[in-house]
């Protein structure tokens, strides 16, 4: 088993077990965000979907990954960045989703413009997404 999950998972208080490691073996495998089908294709059937959803929630809950809601209403993941922890995500960046290929990726470096809102209202989290032609499907 890859060193680095086993530090990943260590780092964010979670028991390494084989359908952890898995898992996170398939973020580390993908340059792009991922949906729990996209999960369940890379394990090729070694774990059942309840399995991964449990798995996908306890990696959020602790900081591991972060959730994208994309333009369809469907539901994404994406590693976070070393500064995400238990109870507190900073992923306060852009998502882009290609139109021709369909990958969401997350801009790191892009952050989500500050948004004022009204008195009264307190924000938790903000999730931003750009549709749009990606620099790969460009250059084809």
């Amino acid at each position: 088993m890859d060193n680095h999950i086993k530090v990943l998972l260590k780092d964010h208080a979670l028991r390494l077990t084989q359908g952890r490691a898995d898992v996170i073996a398939v973020f580390l495998n993908h340059e792009v965000a991922i949906s729990h089908a996209d999960i369940e294709t890379a394990v090729d059937g070694k774990y059942d979907r309840v399995t991964i959803y449990r798995t996908l929630k306890s990696f959020l809950d602790k900081g591991l990954i972060h959730k994208i809601l994309d333009d369809r209403g469907g539901i994404r993941y994406a590693l976070c960045a070393d500064e995400c922890s238990e109870g507190s995500h900073q992923h306060n960046h852009i998502h882009f989703k290609c139109n021709k290929c369909e990958q969401t990726t997350c801009l790191e470096h892009v952050e989500i413009p500050s948004v004022k809102l009204p008195r009264g209202f307190t924000g938790e989290e903000s999730n931003f997404l750009i549709t749009g032609i990606c620099d790969k499907c460009k250059q084809r």
